[in-house]
């Protein structure tokens, strides 16, 4: 969501974010209608202009919108003095941005809140730690302690590496394999997986959005490499 009092840049904004492959859930130019817009649309990350016209500057919004939800923000301000720059640190912002600013600098603080949250799992989530896995055509087999665990292939929505080991994250299952991203992409049948970013490894069933820098699959972003785009775009042509 971008709150934004200067509609011009505020849609310049959009247009950029656009381009970069992200949604836009809307734009708005009071703090009154970003505390209702979050509430309805309940956005990934607020873009927020700290000097608003009416009761509401967006300090003040984004303290109203943290005791709803706990929502990333970046602020984006031409007024970088010392005052507002320590209101607006209070509020535990992502990132400060300072106007006129390049497309760049805003696609950077976007990418590492991305990094550090959009893809963090929670702390209470439990996940198996298993072994190496047994595949066949349409299922994986993964030994925990003296069980075989079984895991339908059509369920499996992604892997993604976690330095010399790799999650499998499955319908109603999570698992945490002894083994790397690049030795479980050796067994895995090819006519369903693709790798489409060096810590990722995709079903090509579960994709349910392309987008520049990123596929959605569940709900969840997942990084797409540049390099890796095409190649996933020619198969999902074909698959």
């Amino acid at each position: 969501m971008i709150v934004e009092d200067e509609m011009i840049i505020g849609a310049n904004i959009s247009l950029q974010l656009t381009q970069l492959g992200y949604e836009v859930t809307g734009l708005v130019s009071r703090g009154e209608e970003a505390i209702r817009h979050v509430k309805q649309y309940n956005p990934d990350l607020v873009l927020m202009d700290i000097q608003l016209k009416g009761p509401l500057d967006g300090i003040q919004t984004v303290e109203l919108i943290k005791k709803e939800i706990d929502i990333p923000v970046i602020y984006l301000t031409a007024n970088a003095d010392n005052e507002h720059f320590n209101r607006a640190k209070a509020t535990n912002p992502n990132a400060f941005i300072s106007k006129p600013f390049k497309k760049l600098d805003l696609q950077h603080a976007i990418e590492l809140i991305t990094d550090k949250l959009l893809y963090k799992k929670p702390e209470e989530e439990k996940i198996e730690e298993c072994v190496s896995p047994f595949v066949q055509s349409d299922s994986i087999y993964v030994r925990r302690n003296e069980r075989m665990i079984k895991i339908m292939i059509k369920d499996i929505y992604y892997f993604e590496a976690d330095r010399n080991y790799c999650k499998i994250y499955a319908k109603n299952r999570e698992c945490l394999l002894v083994m790397t991203l690049k030795e479980i992409d050796e067994k895995l049948p090819q006519e369903h997986f693709l790798r489409i970013h060096r810590s990722y490894i995709i079903n090509l069933s579960h994709v349910d959005e392309v987008a520049g820098s990123h596929v959605v699959i569940g709900r969840k972003a997942i990084p797409l490499s540049k390099t890796l785009r095409q190649g996933l775009m020619n198969r999902l042509q074909t698959f």
